[in-house]
């Protein structure tokens, strides 16, 4: 076995990435920035469908931009654009500027997912420490989850120190621009092969994508494998984010850092219970291989896993809807960590028992079954809110998703 690889300058880049690129110090807030521009639930599931939908469409022609132009360029194109969106947000107050942040944040997740994988397998082949690939990616992973934390912290920081949402998104383009100046110091062996493609090769991908959602269609145990996987992704995608106006009510209802305004108090919430929820994801997510091995097979866990996940939405919806919001957000932070616990046992389990042939076509049905699913769902629960309340909201559409559930469930084997 070839030696340890060794923490190099580039191994300290690309932590560094990892760490910088998961500062969106916007994230915890994002529905209260919303909300506090006056729009209703439905009009945030309509743009939060709009940027599902943006990513998924943006990310089909990234591979061939990135052979073109090279890794390094389609990096730095990708954090401008994420910086112009974070500037759009910041002076925005209509719906259509919204929609336009959310169009330069497609492009920058489009360019941006992937990307940066291919260039740290490249760095390890060239180095000669492919076999470490698994502990090595584990290590950049795990500052990615530490940036995640302390971003909440600072996010929380920043509103109580300017007493608004929107100054959170130009103190994202911070960590975002040094990201940019960094990506220019990677070394020009990185780029990958520069391939030379025609004007049509865009929709010969747009094709090969079709051909590839055939291909999974006529195979039912791919299609029930991905549907399982999918229907809980897209529904916590969608509904992930109603804990934030939850966490609001808890601010403003108990008597908690009474010393701060109203907007304060609930920044100071957000952002301790979203640090605390991402180090119980990063636990989640390291306890998932543990937790596969107390069963015979991973359609166990990832059945169990399903039923119930969608099962505490209809709990959380009851406890919210009795205003027993301490509750109810206690059981989002198991929806939370259900998806992290999820996720590493049905990659697992999908590239463990489909034909290698077939596992392109399948991640590619994949995401499309998350984005689409997610899109479906956000507008729906915003307008269930708007009309009848959040916590019905969550009742509704956990308690529809338990339907497909059950269509999916996979076979023990």
């Amino acid at each position: 076995m070839p030696a340890q690889f060794q923490k190099d300058t580039q191994y300290f880049k690309f932590c560094s990435y990892g760490f910088l690129k998961n500062l969106r110090f916007f994230d915890p807030f994002l529905f209260l920035f919303f909300l506090d521009k006056g729009l209703s639930f439905v009009e945030i599931g309509f743009l939060i469908s709009f940027r599902e939908v943006m990513v998924y469409i943006l990310e089909i022609p990234a591979g061939i931009v990135a052979d073109v132009l090279g890794r390094r360029k389609v990096m730095i194109f990708a954090f401008i654009s994420y910086i112009v969106s974070f500037s759009v947000f910041y002076f925005a107050n209509a719906f259509w500027l919204f929609m336009l942040s959310f169009i330069f944040f497609g492009f920058g997740d489009a360019f941006r997912q992937g990307t940066h994988k291919s260039m740290i397998i490249d760095y390890l082949r060239l180095k000669g420490w492919t076999s470490h690939k698994t502990s090595y990616y584990g290590h950049t992973r795990s500052w990615s989850q530490i940036g995640s934390a302390v971003s909440s912290l600072i996010a929380a920081v920043i509103v109580v120190l300017t007493g608004d949402y929107q100054s959170v998104f130009i103190f994202s383009t911070i960590p975002y621009f040094i990201n940019l100046v960094m990506m220019t110091t990677y070394p020009k062996e990185l780029d990958g092969a520069i391939v030379l493609h025609k004007g049509n090769d865009v929709w010969g991908n747009f094709r090969q994508v079709i051909r590839d959602l055939i291909t999974t269609f006529k195979k039912p145990v791919v299609l029930k494998t991905v549907g399982n996987l999918s229907f809980y992704t897209g529904f916590y995608k969608a509904v992930k984010d109603y804990l934030q106006p939850l966490l609001e009510t808890i601010a403003v209802s108990m008597p908690l850092f009474l010393a701060l305004q109203e907007k304060q108090r609930s920044a100071v919430l957000v952002g301790i219970v979203f640090f605390f929820i991402h180090m119980t994801t990063a636990f989640a997510s390291l306890s998932a291989g543990r937790f596969a091995k107390r069963f015979r097979n991973a359609a166990i866990p990832l059945n169990l896993t399903l039923i119930s996940g969608f099962l505490f939405g209809v709990v959380a919806g009851v406890f919210y809807s009795f205003d027993w919001f301490v509750a109810a957000a206690a059981l989002f932070v198991v929806i939370y960590a259900m998806e992290n616990l999820r996720k590493p046992i049905g990659i697992s389990h999908l590239t463990d028992n489909i034909d290698p042939a077939l596992l392109t076509s399948s991640l590619s049905f994949q995401s499309l079954a998350e984005t689409l699913i997610a899109a479906a769902i956000a507008p729906t629960i915003g307008w269930i809110a708007d009309q009848y309340g959040i916590g019905r909201g969550l009742i509704a559409i956990s308690g529809f998703m338990l339907i497909p559930a059950v269509l999916v469930r996979l076979k023990k084997r």
